[in-house]
């Protein structure tokens, strides 16, 4: 008899570690569902929230598979490289150069040009050296297909000074 009680209360015990462990199962699930997907109440079975998750996880692989498709899509067709470069988006053509004053005396030179850049870093210091400006820092980045260059420059005479627009024609002329 004690042993039929035993197995009774095991069998308790395993079923209540059951409900336990999937109640907890089922916590974690909808703390992974965005709010606007998963809208938590007590009055909404527990169902209905599997079915919730359900559908959202099947609208997150049909969104993975589009993604998956469009990326192979886009790396078999090389005009679609330059649209994910941003540079046809957006409306401009690499490189870009653009040139700031920030003080009477003091100009900063920032050039975005793709990997395969059409200049030389070395002109581009020459011209700013030919228009009368010293060359204080310069630094580069690369961001996917980009690299940024920025160079800051001073004046080598305060009386003369330096001109934004003349400095940036020359460089435009640079890379044509």
């Amino acid at each position: 008899m004690k042993r039929q009680d035993d197995q009774k209360m095991d069998r308790k015990t395993v079923e209540k570690n059951r409900r336990i462990h999937m109640k907890s199962l089922c916590f974690k699930l909808s703390s992974l569902i965005p709010k606007q997907d998963y809208v938590f109440k007590d009055s909404i079975s527990l169902q209905h929230h599997l079915e919730r998750a359900a559908a959202y996880i099947k609208r997150l692989k049909e969104r993975i598979e589009k993604l998956k498709h469009r990326k192979a899509s886009c790396a078999a067709d090389t005009e679609c490289g330059r649209e994910i470069d941003g540079a046809e988006k957006s409306g401009y053509k690499l490189p870009v150069i653009e040139v700031r004053h920030q003080e009477q005396q003091n100009l900063e030179v920032l050039l975005i040009s793709g990997l395969k850049k059409n200049f030389f870093f070395h002109e581009v210091i020459g011209v700013l050296e030919e228009e009368g400006a010293e060359v204080v820092n310069a630094s580069f980045s690369v961001v996917g297909n980009k690299i940024f260059h920025t160079i800051h420059t001073q004046a080598i005479s305060s009386r003369i000074g330096l001109e934004a627009s003349r400095v940036s024609a020359r460089l435009q002329e640079l890379i044509k």
